[in-house]
């Protein structure tokens, strides 16, 4: 099974950005440490710093699966990052080699 690339776009809601700038190092912190997790990195737009891209690799499907069930994912991410987002997007690809 070919590990799985995700790219997660988020628009900070106005007024929301130093909250979620400070919630995101907990998220990275807690996702690399899965045992499926491959890599997590974080970027900041350049033209507008409101847009923000996280890159994650995971082992497989199944592995990001657990991620998106781990009790860090909900709490963190669906309970107080997204509703501070304006909008969100995911999108994920197998990779190939």
């Amino acid at each position: 099974m070919p590990e799985l690339q995700v790219i997660a776009r988020y628009t900070l809601a106005p007024g929301n950005e130093e909250e979620v700038l400070a919630l995101l190092p907990q998220v990275v912190e807690a996702s690399r440490a899965e045992p499926g997790n491959v890599s997590y990195a974080v970027y900041r737009g350049l033209d507008d710093d409101r847009e923000v891209i996280l890159l994650e690799r995971y082992a497989s499907r199944d592995a990001f699966e657990a991620h998106r069930e781990s009790p860090h994912f909900k709490a963190l991410v669906l309970e107080r990052i997204v509703p501070l987002l304006a909008s969100r997007v995911v999108e994920t690809y197998d990779v190939v080699d």
